[in-house]
């Protein structure tokens, strides 16, 4: 799937370019959710998980390196939309109970 997003399209009528980024929005969904699976491994494997555990230091790396794949939109631009993602996914593992070891 994402081999496929990756090749060059130039769409020309507006119905192309939605359907171009309706292919994109599809990857990037299913990316997210598994983002979010891993994360919540991630939660439970911490010692202090959760909000308390977050990691500012990495997550300002992680747009750093994201920025180098996508210097178009730079740190600036991914910093908040990874911020987004980053509590998205502390947000269902708490929902899931996923943010302490278990006893």
């Amino acid at each position: 799937m994402v081999g496929a997003l990756l090749r060059d399209e130039s769409p020309t009528t507006l119905s192309e370019c939605r359907q171009a980024i309706d292919r994109v929005d599809a990857a990037l969904a299913t990316l997210l959710e598994r983002r979010a699976a891993l994360a919540g491994i991630v939660q439970r494997i911490k010692p202090v998980g959760g909000f308390a555990g977050r990691d500012l230091a990495r997550e300002r790396a992680v747009v750093a390196r994201m920025a180098q794949r996508a210097p178009t939109l730079g740190e600036t631009r991914l910093a908040p939309i990874m911020n987004a993602v980053i509590e998205a996914g502390l947000h269902l593992a708490e929902e899931r109970g996923a943010d302490r070891p278990p006893a």
